[in-house]
């Protein structure tokens, strides 16, 4: 059972844009990871409300060249060293690195996210992760769309709306079948919670949790709503395509080291 809260929250995290359910013995924690630098939080604020709202667009910022790197480290080498990479500037998503193989490999923000995670603010994440062709085309520019909307300045109910309309308008794809994740990277920061990261991979599908056999006991397989935990927040979720996003957890990282034990 805690490993599978844990879990869920690895999908509250990241985004893919979504998630992490890590190990919780800090000593797990891989030396490579490092918590960005923010500004102190105040420890009074509610525990469920954490992050109320957007940190300056300053603290969500990295190096180009530490992203660049960061991304990369997300699957192994033989797929990310001819990947294209993102990163992020405050205009958006901009291409840094332009690859040969399909695959583009980005480090997500907190707001790739469920919409309804406490975490949705969080400035210290940093989701690196590198998709396949299918997902790169159908599942990326959600996450870029998300983006756009927030680097404009808008409230989470604004995004959803945004998000809502260019789907009406069929300006977001369908997703493809065989959407591939590697969320693999000892840099990554997908969570305040216990070791803050752990190797992964993940599928973005139509299909509900139950048609994998997802979070069943003893199943390796955990199913996620990719836009909320409850729509109750937020109803105007209850009218988006559905989309279930599928997580398995890797023994190693992406440079072939042992990962922590779950």
């Amino acid at each position: 059972m805690v490993y599978m809260m844990l879990v869920r929250n690895i999908f509250l995290s990241t985004f893919v844009f979504v998630a992490t359910l890590i190990a919780t013995d800090p000593a797990a924690r891989p030396v490579a990871a490092q918590e960005p630098a923010v500004a102190p939080h105040d420890a009074a604020q509610d525990a469920k409300d954490p992050y109320p709202t957007m940190a300056p667009v300053e603290q969500y910022l990295m190096d180009r060249d530490a992203e660049i790197a960061l991304a990369r480290g997300a699957a192994p080498d033989a797929i990310s060293k001819d990947a294209s990479v993102f990163v992020l500037t405050r205009r958006g998503y901009v291409t840094a690195v332009q690859g040969t193989n399909g695959w583009v490999c980005w480090v997500g923000r907190s707001w790739g996210a469920m919409f309804d995670h406490p975490e949705f603010w969080n400035p210290k994440v940093r989701a690196a992760e590198c998709i396949n062709p299918p997902a790169v085309r159908s599942v990326l520019p959600y996450a870029f769309k998300r983006t756009e909307l927030v680097l404009a300045g808008h409230s989470k109910a604004e995004v959803i709306a945004g998000l809502k309309a260019a789907i009406d308008k069929k300006e977001l794809p369908a997703v493809e079948p065989g959407t591939v994740s590697y969320m693999m990277s000892k840099g990554s920061y997908l969570t305040d919670q216990g070791g803050h990261n752990m190797p992964h991979m993940m599928f973005y599908e139509t299909a509900d949790a139950a048609a994998w056999g997802a979070n069943l006991t003893n199943s390796p397989v955990m199913g996620a709503n990719y836009w909320c935990l409850s729509a109750d927040a937020y109803p105007q979720l209850k009218s988006f395509p559905p989309l279930t996003v599928f997580l398995i957890g890797a023994d190693k990282w992406s440079d072939g080291t042992a990962g922590p034990t779950m």
